[in-house]
This record gives structure tokens, sequence and C-alpha cells, in this order.
């Protein structure tokens, strides 16, 4: 097709501290799986590591925006779908595929026995094709058992496709005024779910996730539209120190406000300054490298989870043992997510983009 042109699918320059953050977000979620496992949320030192997602959220809707607002109508919605699908789907297929082999050759669980192969098969598929199928009681009916991250990249795509739909073309007082909104959802969701949002990820929270990326997706738009950016001499560590701040909180009664408040207020906060900050050049390849993993690291790492799960049930280790275990998992999971971006992800993206070239 003619109008493919190398300026249509062009991107703009990433934000390089943005970049960073979004490692650092996804690290958190890695050390706070490790520990939910281990821990009750009030013994969990990282226990609202959780709301790295809605950091996640924000910040893709600021980037889409970004990304797209200005050239969305001369590239099309089936270019934007495409340009999307090369982005995401990739590691979404990787992710399934991992989370099924951990799930067959899971040296501490049995579980595999207690399914038949046409419900395995079905189970994979939906995670394959990013259909929500909470199918697994062993567990906890995830929405896709194999991968459990999955849940927020469905609501991602949601999100995505009502951006290519509608939200693009909205004035930025429709915006305000839909975000508001999304406020509110966010605020009721976080009220039903006892005060807390952590929810999204199985069968009986289902909408919560709808209500945290309707909420934050829309607020990133809105900081790009409204130029929100902040101009400040903060570095790169200062503004990963205030993020890890929101995910070290306490789990406490006091969830029902200070969840919200850091979802609604904080992490726009800091998409703004981090967007308006410059990035000392020593560490440019620190915040590149981070950026770069960031969404292998998301979608690979649960496989090992469910693995570290079962090890921890039957085997009961002591303290020593799991900080050994969680320190030197994390660092293993960032070298696999290195590889996956570099032996998989990143050659098939290239792969996929030149074919969609000459089509």
């Amino acid at each position: 097709m003619q109008n493919n042109s190398s300026d249509i699918l062009k991107t703009k320059q990433h934000f390089q501290i943005l970049d960073g953050l979004r490692g650092i977000a996804a690290l958190a979620i890695v050390l706070f799986h490790f520990m939910e496992i281990v821990y009750e949320p009030s013994k969990n030192f990282i226990a609202h590591g959780f709301l790295a997602v809605d950091f996640f959220f924000c910040l893709s809707g600021f980037v889409i925006a970004y990304a797209y607002h200005d050239r969305i109508g001369k590239m099309g919605t089936i270019e934007f779908f495409k340009s999307r699908l090369i982005r995401l789907h990739p590691l979404v297929v990787f992710g399934s595929v991992l989370g099924l082999l951990a799930f067959l050759f899971d040296p501490f669980s049995s579980h595999p026995e207690t399914y038949e192969t046409g419900k395995l098969i079905l189970i994979f598929l939906a995670s394959l094709f990013l259909i929500p199928f909470a199918a697994m009681p062993d567990r906890y009916f995830n929405l896709f058992g194999l991968n459990a991250p999955a849940w927020s990249l469905f609501w991602e795509y949601v999100a995505n496709i009502l951006y290519a739909l509608f939200l693009h073309k909205l004035s930025r007082r429709s915006l305000l005024f839909l975000t508001v909104i999304a406020a509110a959802g966010l605020c009721f969701a976080s009220n039903r779910a006892d005060g807390s949002l952590l929810g999204g990820w199985n069968d009986t929270s289902f909408w919560d996730g709808g209500a945290r990326i309707s909420y934050s997706f829309l607020a990133g738009m809105l900081i790009y539209r409204s130029n929100w950016i902040i101009k400040s001499k903060l570095s790169f560590v200062g503004l990963s120190i205030l993020l890890l701040l929101a995910f070290l909180i306490p789990f406490s009664d006091w969830n029902w406000l200070t969840e919200p408040i850091i979802v609604m207020f904080y992490f726009p906060l800091l998409i703004a300054i981090g967007a308006g900050a410059t990035l000392n050049q020593g560490f440019e390849k620190t915040a590149s490298f981070l950026g770069k993993i960031s969404y292998p690291l998301y979608m690979t790492h649960y496989a090992v989870m469910w693995m570290f799960a079962s090890y921890y049930t039957s085997h009961k280790p002591g303290t020593a043992q799991l900080t050994f275990i969680i320190i030197s998992g994390t660092l293993l999971l960032v070298g696999l997510a290195y590889l996956t971006m570099r032996c998989y992800d990143i050659p098939l993206r290239k792969y996929l983009t030149e074919r969609r070239k000459k089509f």
C-alpha cells in the first residue's frame, strides 16, 4: 500500500528519563510479585508495588498521545493498529509460550495432571489472542493463568482501540471531563474493593482493571494535550527514588486514601516532571537499558513466579535462602528479559516492520 510511507512509520524520539522510570517500575513489579508470594501485605516492604501498573497506564497514555496525536489522521486507524500490534503482541505470544512451558515442566508442582488436554489448549489459545479466560482455580482464577500480567495488556489493547476510534479526536475540555468521570470511577472501584486498587487481574475484579486504565491512560493523554510539562533539575536518580517511594508506602487501613492519591495526582506529577527533566549524560545508558528491558521483563517474569510459588509451598525456605533466591532471581529475570529483547523481540519486530512496508 502506497500510504505506508517511511514518514508515517517513523517514530518520534523517546523521553529518556521516562523510559528509565518505566524500567524502575518493572523491577518494582518483579520484587512485589516475589514478596507477595511469601508475605502478607502488612509485612511486604514493597506492598504497593502493584501500583506500578497504574504508572505504566499513565505513561502509556502520555506516550501514545505524544507519538500519534499529530499523525494518526494521516496514517489511519488500520496502520495505527498494525503499529501497536507489532510493538506489543510478539511478547504477548512469547509470554504465553513461556508460561505454558513453565506450567508443563514445573519441577515443584503436579498441576498439569489436573487439566485435560483440551482445556489446556483453550487456555493457551486464549492467552495467545489475549482473550480473558479465568479457568484455572489453582491459579486464583487469573484472567490469564499462563501469564498473569497479560491482564493489563488486555486493557492496554482496549485503550489503544478507543484511542484510535475516538479519544484522539476529543477536545482538551472533553478529555478533561472524561478524566474527571474516570477519577470518580477509580474511587468507586477502590471503595468497592475494600479500599484497595489491587484488582483487575482475576474474574471477580475484572472491571477494576477497566477503572484503573480509564483514569490513568486519560490522565497521561491530558498531560500531553495540555502541555503540562514541568521543567526541573531533578535527576534520573532523584525521580527514581520518588517513584519507588510510592511503592514502599506501607499497606494499611489508609489505602482507600493513599492509593487513589498516588494514582490520580502523584504519578501524573512524576510523568510531567520526568518529561521536562534533562537526563545526565552519565545515566543515559542506564536509563536506556532499563527502558528497553521493561516490557520484556514484565511479560516474561511471571512464569518464574509460579515455579517459585510451588517451590516455596513445598520446601518452606528460610529467610536467608529466600533473600538469596529473590535477589538472584530478579537478576536472572533481568538477564532473561535482555536475551528475549535481543534474540526475539527486536528481530521479530524488525522483520514485521519490513514486511509491513512492502504491502
